[in-house]
C-alpha cells in the first residue's frame, strides 16, 4: 500500500485509500486521454469550509477533485466510475 504525502494541491489529507494493483477507475484528462485513478484522498485547506475529494495516478499526482459540504459525503456520493474496487479508507 502507498501512503500519500501529507498533503495534496496544499491540502491537508484527512483520509485516503489505495486500490494496490488496479485501479479504482479512470478518468479523461484534458487531452481527451484517460488517467487511471489508484489513490483517493479526502483533504481540506486550511482556509477552506469545504472537504475535497482529489482522485490520483500511482504516484499521488491529483488528475482530479471535487468539492463537498463533508467528508460523509465525499464518500456517499463516490461516483460509479471508482468503484471497480472495494474502497478501505485510512484516517491519516
Amino acid at each position: 500500500m502507498l501512503e500519500p504525502p501529507n498533503y495534496l494541491d496544499g491540502a491537508k489529507v484527512l483520509k485516503w485509500a489505495w486500490s494496490g494493483q488496479a485501479p479504482f477507475g479512470v478518468v479523461g484528462d484534458i487531452d481527451g486521454e484517460e488517467e487511471e485513478v489508484f489513490g483517493l484522498a479526502l483533504c481540506k485547506y486550511h482556509d477552506s469550509v469545504n472537504f475535497y475529494r482529489f482522485s490520483c495516478d500511482k504516484n499521488w499526482q491529483v488528475v482530479q477533485d471535487a468539492p463537498y459540504n463533508s467528508m460523509e459525503e465525499a464518500v456517499k456520493l463516490l461516483p460509479d466510475q471508482y468503484k471497480k474496487v472495494e474502497r478501505n479508507w485510512i484516517t491519516k
